[in-house]
């Protein structure tokens, strides 16, 4: 399934500023044409809203299925809520299951997910985290994870990947390779791991190699010190040809997390420029300054070869989702998780 574009997009995805498009951003994302956008709660205010500046944003780019993320994982990451949306349950509950009924559960949640975002016309949900949750680890990860085995990580994350997908939306795994044993929030400062490379192998690594098969995938700002002691791993060419592209074998689309987080330092162009450099196909920027957006669309490239076969890869992925019984699937899904947890 293509977009409709002859020319690679910019290498970015931009968040924006409100409610609606200002003419500004509007000549800004026409100009520059990003491979996609990103939501967030200041986006959001009722559903027709939604629609219509999901269709804006796809309107700028000509591209019908240009990527429109948001993170609606459950629990306290959430950009729709009530009383228009659901509030789905945090990642974490489903780990509290008996592994069968965890993964069926959590399966009902994503395909509900899907079918909430798709009534907006959101076609990525930056979900499933494949991090292990770590006892003394900083606890921005927590709840999200599914768990602390990698067992029931990859065992989940395959559900939601799957339920996401039959309702017609990309999943994203993150944070690759590994966020859980960070005893810093890397939205504030930069964390740094120094577990040695044999034990990253076999613990933090492995749901993402479990999930090599999946469109799209969000880095971790993070130092991994057995792998490359001095760069986080989304400007670190190491830890994306050695561990992400080589030992876990990811060949999907990888996009940095959020450039404006205080793990990264430097200017946004030098962040781009090392994102890229680095073997990341697309930089993610969230919180839709318009003088930081330029600077990045500056530094930033249309998208390689490379990334245009993985981008088009992840597109061919949409499928138009079965026919779905949202209320019963809502009421299995309480019953799954009442049963669960009496």
């Amino acid at each position: 399934m293509g977009d409709g574009r002859f020319t690679p997009p910019l290498a970015a995805i931009f968040g924006c500023a409100g409610t609606e498009l200002s003419a500004s951003e509007t000549a800004f994302f026409r100009d520059h044409d990003p491979a996609g956008f990103v939501l967030f709660a200041r986006n959001i205010e009722s559903p027709g809203q939604v629609r219509a500046l999901v269709s804006d944003l796809r309107d700028c780019t000509g591209a019908e299925n240009a990527l429109i993320l948001i993170d609606q994982e459950g629990g306290r990451v959430a950009r729709l809520k009530p009383p228009h949306w659901r509030a789905a349950p945090p990642q974490g509950i489903f780990g509290k299951l008996s592994p069968e009924t965890a993964r069926h559960a959590a399966k009902l949640n994503a395909r509900l997910l899907a079918d909430e975002l798709l009534a907006l016309g959101i076609n990525v949900d930056c979900l499933p985290l494949l991090d292990l949750r770590f006892p003394g680890a900083h606890d921005i990860i927590g709840n999200r994870a599914f768990g602390e085995t990698v067992e029931i990580v990859s065992l989940l994350g395959r559900a939601v990947c799957e339920g996401l997908l039959e309702g017609g939306v990309l999943p994203v795994i993150k944070h690759i390779p590994g966020h859980g044993r960070a005893r810093a929030d890397s939205h504030l400062e930069l964390p740094r791991v120094d577990a040695g490379r044999d034990e990253l192998e076999e613990t933090d690594f492995a749901p993402f190699r479990a999930h090599a098969d999946m469109p799209l995938a969000m880095t971790a700002h993070i130092v991994y010190g057995a792998i490359d002691p001095v760069r986080p791993a989304t400007t670190s060419p190491t830890v994306m040809n050695d561990i992400i592209r080589g030992s876990i074998g990811y060949d999907g689309l990888v996009m940095t997390d959020d450039l404006s987080m205080k793990a990264l330092g430097g200017g946004f162009a030098a962040r781009t420029a090392d994102s890229l450099a680095a073997g990341c196909d697309l930089v993610l920027h969230c919180n839709g300054d318009m003088d930081e957006m330029k600077q990045i669309a500056d530094a930033a490239r249309p998208l390689d070869a490379e990334g245009l076969r993985r981008y088009h890869g992840a597109l061919n992925m949409l499928e138009q989702p079965e026919p779905f019984d949202r209320e019963a699937a809502l009421a299995e899904l309480a019953a799954l998780i009442g049963a669960g947890q009496t």
